[in-house]
């Protein structure tokens, strides 16, 4: 559920939870700036698409994610009616392969699997596009 993203991003929460500091700083650092999408945000929200990713709250592998840069109005209208969280958009890392005269640019992520609040796999890829 991505809406625990929205609460394990949010200083203010963390702190009312008495979270470490430490604790605190590792997840602020490590989690994209993330909200739930609410229409009474819509405004800003949509002012702000260019910085953010929107991806159903339960969603997962992408489907009906979108770049804020890519909204159409229609898909906006969808995003506002359905359970979506806007989250800090993050270019992915590179890294580089090949010959070192030649190099080649890939990107990279890591991806956390998880079924029932258990964690089933890590894998990290390297891809084009």
């Amino acid at each position: 559920n991505k809406r625990n993203l929205a609460v394990l991003s949010d200083p203010e929460r963390l702190a009312s939870f008495g979270v470490s500091e430490d604790i605190a700083r590792t997840l602020l650092s490590g989690i994209p700036k993330t909200e739930v999408v609410e229409a009474s945000d819509a405004e800003r929200l949509w002012s702000e698409r260019r910085k953010l990713f929107f991806k159903p709250a339960t969603g997962f592998g992408g489907r009906a994610a979108y770049r804020g840069d890519k909204l159409t109005k229609r898909v906006w209208e969808h995003i506002l009616a359905g359970d979506y969280i806007a989250q800090a958009l993050v270019p992915a890392s590179e890294r580089l392969i090949g010959d070192r005269k030649a190099p080649q640019a890939l990107k990279f992520d890591i991806r956390n699997y998880v079924y029932d609040g258990s964690v089933q796999f890590i894998t990290a890829r390297l891809y084009q596009g």
